[in-house]
């Protein structure tokens, strides 16, 4: 949520996300703000009583897109096409673009376009009310969960490139504290709910079983 967030939070990569005032998901969101707000993320993440999971999962997807774009809005100036030609995590993983519908063979690209592709897909898949609804009553798609886990599963590794690549820099910014905490709340939230596979989540693994030690 962005309290996490200081006087850098109106900086965005992409424009934000809304979830419009009025709508069950606007109070769902109210409600993992406040859970957030007290520190415990583990039982932040849960699914709320009577609460429908594809709903809290659509509320959440919004607000970790939100997150990603704020925390990689920070670093924009430092992941350029020449310091980042490749999209990577680190000198093991590499990852090309392809989206399925417009870019059907994946295409090597520099992080920076990259991250601009990833998330200007992510946010047409968020502005599709077919894909993801936001008025009370209208049906999620049965393919929703899939859906969601290959937007997580992507947004991830924003965050595994920005860790393995511009980690100093965030230091530098004195935005360390932001970065682990979203990260951390990214994690407990897809374990709860098995929502990428452990195999994706490795460029981290070994950062991932740090930050959640202490809360097992």
């Amino acid at each position: 949520m962005s309290f996490l967030f200081g006087s850098r939070a109106s900086k965005t990569f992409k424009p934000k996300k809304h979830i419009p005032e009025g709508t069950h998901q606007y109070d769902l969101m109210k409600h993992a703000a406040a859970t957030l707000g007290s520190g415990n993320l583990r039982s932040a993440v849960m699914l709320p009583e009577g609460e429908d999971l594809n709903e809290w999962v659509a509320v959440n997807t919004v607000d970790f897109f939100n997150q990603i774009n704020m925390l990689y809005g920070t670093i924009t100036e430092m992941c350029t096409d020449e310091s980042c030609p490749v999209m990577s995590a680190g000198p093991k993983y590499e990852y090309h673009w392809a989206d399925g519908q417009t870019v059907k063979k994946p295409i090597k690209c520099s992080a920076p376009k990259y991250i601009d592709y990833l998330m200007t897909w992510v946010q047409d898949q968020l502005d599709d009310e077919t894909l993801f609804p936001s008025k009370i009553g209208v049906p999620f798609p049965r393919n929703f969960q899939s859906n969601a886990k290959t937007i997580l599963k992507r947004l991830f590794r924003v965050y595994a490139h920005i860790y393995h690549q511009h980690f100093s820099e965030v230091v530098q910014l004195g935005e360390e504290a932001h970065l682990n905490t979203s990260f951390k709340h990214f994690i407990f939230f897809v374990q709860e709910f098995q929502l990428i596979e452990r195999k994706e989540l490795a460029p981290l693994q070994e950062l991932i079983d740090k930050l959640t030690a202490k809360d097992r």
